[in-house]
């Protein structure tokens, strides 16, 4: 559909249709409104229906049609290095970078407040957004064939993603990488401490990474993955530092 970026609501019909031809199914509609509207419009129009449940379902069948990717493709790889390039595919930056080559925020339906201050670009809210599209194919189709449609989608958004996180490497799940790091310094498993501030739909996260009751790295987010993998990074970094001054 196009790398770009509109500020104007766009028409559902035209989501639908782009989404019928990547998976060869159609799409239902008033599914995928409901994918399209974020919990701030509903607030603000009586609680309509809105796409946190189809939200948690698409996770889970990205998560699926990912790990089959991968597996069949990295038949060498350890478990380990699987979650790892697992995790630098299904994050928050990827998706959301995924959904602003179609222009997603256009479509997705937000509150006044979110509007007034960039929801349609926020990496959250895209992110989210993605997962509850891809909810929404998958319910769109009778069984077994919804997961069909879900994973032609999975594929035409993220195989460049998936790719270039294999020839990179996984070092941005930072949470995998600290517990390594922790564990080769014989120190304890890393644990997080999470607090969030503001009102339901506008929520800024704090992380801290903890080890052996020692704060070690702190992070801040718009969701609390994202601040717990920021904690993660930082902490990474100082263990990472501490080794190299001690050798």
């Amino acid at each position: 559909m196009g790398d770009r970026t509109s500020s104007q609501q766009r028409p559902v019909e035209e989501l639908a249709r782009y989404l019928t031809e990547v998976t060869g199914e159609p799409v239902d509609e008033p599914l995928l409104t409901r994918a399209l509207t974020h919990r701030s419009y509903s607030y603000e129009n009586g609680g309509l229906p809105h796409n946190e449940r189809l939200e948690f379902l698409g996770d889970s069948v990205l998560g699926l049609v990912v790990t089959d990717h991968l597996h069949q493709t990295h038949t060498e790889v350890s478990e380990g290095e699987l979650a790892k390039l697992r995790a630098a595919v299904v994050n928050m930056r990827a998706l959301a970078e995924v959904a602003r080559t179609i222009d997603l925020g256009a479509f997705i339906h937000l509150g006044r407040g979110e509007i007034s201050t960039g929801g349609r670009d926020k990496n959250s809210i895209l992110a989210d957004t993605v997962e509850a599209v891809i909810g929404a194919v998958y319910l769109s189709t009778p069984k077994p064939d919804g997961l069909e449609a879900a994973a032609r989608l999975v594929h035409a958004l993220l195989d460049t993603v998936m790719v270039s996180s294999a020839q990179l490497g996984a070092g941005l799940d930072w949470k995998t990488s600290l517990q390594e790091v922790a564990a080769s310094q014989g120190k304890g498993a890393p644990f997080y401490r999470t607090s969030d501030e503001g009102p339901d739909h506008d929520k800024t996260f704090t992380a801290e990474a903890v080890i052996d009751d020692e704060v070690v790295g702190t992070g801040v987010g718009r969701t609390k993955k994202d601040a717990e993998q920021q904690a993660a990074e930082r902490a990474y970094t100082a263990l990472s530092a501490d080794s190299v001054t001690a050798d």
